[in-house]
């Protein structure tokens, strides 16, 4: 085979496996979202003008929001390669550096869009699923009492097989996402065929004429038409997974004319037959092929929660690399794709929430008023985020990029407003979750602050410890690494070690693992060596914030530089800090307590950095915070 034949190969199965993970979430939104629009909580009449208006608002929603914000421009705006609202963070904030007071704003945001995104990945699974499953009541109205179930029964099932890794079902997910797509551009092509009019809803003056008639209308159903770019955000997300040029080429190639030709086929339909509002896309569908339409559903939408539940492993793994929450147990699922990963306490969390939602709310159109406020929430501050790329990276003039924020931040607030009024009926859902994720993000990140800040105060120059107190203490034969926060003073494990046990070895190495703000550091950039004096050094291991963690592997990089590692003659000395809530001036009461129980329930340095357990000394020492 040629090198170009390879490449194209190559390409290929990218931009099939972009078709079957990164789409999920958007291409299912033709389930509910013309339904929602016309016969959700604040119904449309079903008249031409509302029609062509909202098909003409959809449209260019889509256009703006993401064919132009995301593919085009916030694609470009890679943390190498990798995207997502925490990569983005973690490039703005190497931005804002040398500005302290902005660099703490810009952190809070992304902070605030992460954990809006656990609050989206609770609604996603819950409303996708039961919206394909309710197409039962069209084939048999006694089957209503049996939806709730069913899909709950679907959504145990995906949450369950999770811990097995979804390497061999993924390999499905682009053949039968493409067939989706298909199917959607034949089902609305042929209801445009009878009703070709409806394809000049393109011309943005219809939009513009139903929001003059009735503009408090046309602002309500903002709310609901944004539901056609809920998971728009997933093509910036999954880039580092694929790629630009796949996600590109599948979206304007394949998935926006599908989605596209759907809903201008369902807006054909509602002009011919008003009644079909009920439920447009499966009134779109033949009677004989109803049944297998709603299993292609069916696939389709656990193939949208899988992709959904899959980004929360990984922003769950970014945000512990990032301290942003503390060390969980995280499981390699493929030994070929990095990744691949299980979280159990974020899958299982999730599907708790899914249960209570599926269970709670009952039907797609209650949870529609749920879902859209985490979203828009999402978009706006990655509006604000690449706003400081595009000023402060890019050095694009002032007044084309003030210009264009000022389209993409309007756009964003307005559906953000519009989604704000539904709070009452089931927005305030997706606004809990991301407050108490936002609570236990930054409680975590503030009380690391506080324990580095108090184990610095506590430190002992390293300098001062060599020159005074080495020279008389006995030293044994073998290797010790003291893990240390801190490049800077002797870490507190080597002080208890000289405390209790009063020996030292014959080579000491202090080793701080960091994260930096890149997603991958490669392996030759992994490890630094400064050597000290009387048999002491310096080891700093370099991780990016989506790399796993493996101590003993970055050890075995050193002895190419002369710092050879011998496990079986090497003592790993941790310091297992336990957390105790007092009067001093920090955090309240409440918020230190909550880390000294996170804390304590923290999956140990021993485990998250696999580290040999039989050569582990843990000493224990207690901080007030």
């Amino acid at each position: 085979m040629s090198r170009s034949s390879g490449q194209n190969g190559g390409t290929g199965k990218l931009i099939l496996g972009a078709i079957g993970v990164v789409y999920g979430d958007i291409g299912t939104s033709p389930l509910y979202a013309i339904k929602e629009t016309f016969g959700g909580h604040h119904p449309l009449t079903v008249d031409a003008g509302s029609v062509m208006g909202v098909l003409s608002l959809m449209f260019w929603t889509v256009m703006l929001l993401v064919s132009i914000k995301y593919v085009a421009i916030m694609m470009r705006a890679d943390n190498r390669g990798e995207g997502g609202s925490l990569a983005l963070l973690a490039l703005v904030s190497s931005l804002t550096a040398a500005k302290p007071r902005l660099r703490w704003g810009v952190t809070m945001l992304g902070i605030c869009a992460a954990a809006l995104f656990y609050g989206d990945s609770m609604i996603t699974p819950a409303i996708s699923v039961l919206s394909a499953v309710e197409g039962l009541e069209l084939i048999a109205p006694a089957a209503e009492h049996y939806v709730i179930p069913i899909a709950a029964m679907i959504l145990t099932i995906l949450f369950a097989v999770q811990r097995r890794g979804t390497g061999a079902v993924g390999l499905a997910f682009g053949p039968i996402m493409v067939t989706w797509f298909a199917v959607l551009a034949v089902l609305g092509g042929i209801e445009i065929y009878t009703e070709p009019q409806v394809l000049l809803a393109v011309n943005p003056a219809y939009a513009l004429a139903f929001v003059s008639a009735e503009p408090l209308m046309a602002f309500l159903a903002l709310g609901t038409i944004v539901l056609a770019v809920t998971g728009g955000e997933a093509l910036y997300t999954d880039m580092g997974h694929f790629g630009r040029f796949p996600i590109r080429v599948s979206w304007f190639g394949l998935v926006m004319p599908a989605l596209m030709i759907n809903y201008f086929g369902q807006g054909a339909l509602l002009l011919g037959e008003p009644a079909a509002v009920d439920n447009p896309f499966y009134r779109l569908v033949p009677e004989w092929g109803q049944l297998p339409m709603i299993l292609l559903a069916t696939m389709a939408t656990v193939i949208a929660s899988q992709a959904v539940i899959s980004g929360a492993f990984s922003v769950a793994r970014q945000a512990i690399q990032m301290g942003l929450l503390p060390r969980m147990k995280l499981r390699q699922t493929s030994s070929e794709e990095q990744g691949q990963i299980y979280c159990g306490f974020t899958n299982w969390s999730i599907y708790i929430a899914v249960m209570a939602l599926v269970v709670g709310f009952g039907n797609s159109s209650d949870l529609a008023a749920a879902y859209g406020i985490a979203v828009t929430g999402t978009m706006l501050i990655d509006t604000i985020l690449v706003g400081f790329v595009i000023v402060l990276m890019w050095k694009w003039p002032k007044p084309l990029a003030l210009a264009l924020l000022a389209v993409f931040f309007l756009a964003d607030l307005a559906y953000f407003s519009a989604n704000a009024l539904k709070i009452p009926q089931g927005g305030w859902f997706p606004l809990a979750i991301g407050a108490l994720s936002f609570t236990v993000l930054t409680t975590w990140r503030k009380g690391r602050m506080q324990i580095f800040d108090e184990l610095e105060a506590q430190s002992i120059p390293l300098e001062v410890l060599i020159k005074g107190m080495v020279a008389d203490v006995h030293r044994v034969e073998g290797t010790a690494v003291f893990m240390t926060s801190h490049t800077q003073g002797a870490p507190s494990a080597l002080l208890h070690n000289l405390k209790h046990n009063q020996v030292l070895h014959q080579r000491n190495v202090l080793l701080t693992v960091k994260v930096s703000e890149r997603p991958h550091v490669l392996e030759h950039e992994r490890v630094r060596i400064e050597p000290l004096s009387e048999g002491f050094y310096r080891v700093i291991v370099n991780y990016g914030f989506m790399d796993a963690p493996d101590v003993p592997s970055a050890l075995a990089l050193c002895a190419p530089r002369g710092l050879k590692f011998d496990m079986m003659s090497t003592s790993f000395f941790v310091s297992r800090e336990t957390v105790i809530p007092s009067p001093k001036i920090g955090m309240v009461q409440w918020r230190e307590r909550l880390f000294a129980w996170m804390s304590r329930n923290a999956m140990s340095a021993t485990d998250y950095f696999h580290i040999p357990t039989n050569r582990v000394v843990e000493l224990g020492t207690q901080i007030e915070i």
